[in-house]
């Protein structure tokens, strides 16, 4: 039993090695670019609204207010989620001659597009609630 579990952490982790070299790697760019985005608009509605950073949020509010936090977090990125899974789909295909490892193409969408999103939002967040403090906007005429 340990060997087998020794067997797919090595083939796991040396597949995931490999996506960084093979066809499609174009999406090692394309994901994080597309979470920095989400995680900017994001990041500066927090800003404007006053919330708490989403980080902290989600490691220090309380059950349900986690899993709301988690919920907006993955609706969110789930585009680029869909995107990476997709884009991972087509690699196995190309690579491998089919879809074999759907955990593989699961972590490795969540690794270029959530982890990024999750990391980036809060200090997005933190610089856009200072610069509106310096720059407060003017109220609107009408």
């Amino acid at each position: 039993m340990l060997l087998l579990v020794i067997d797919f952490l090595t083939r796991f982790w040396t597949d995931m090695i490999h996506r960084a070299d093979g066809p499609m790697t174009f999406r090692f760019f394309l994901q994080p670019t597309m979470a920095l985005i989400t995680a900017l608009i994001d990041g500066i509605r927090d800003a404007r609204s006053g919330r708490t950073p989403y980080a902290w949020r989600i490691a220090h509010s309380e059950p349900v207010a986690r899993r709301a936090a988690w919920r907006e977090g993955v609706t969110a990125t789930a585009r680029i989620l869909l995107l990476g899974v997709a884009m991972d789909v087509i690699y196995q295909v190309r690579t491998l001659g089919g879809f074999r490892y759907p955990a593989e193409a699961f972590v490795i969408a969540v690794v270029l597009g959530f982890i990024p999103y999750l990391l980036l939002r809060g200090p997005i967040d933190r610089i856009a609630s200072r610069w509106l403090k310096r720059h407060p906007t003017p109220p609107e005429h009408k």
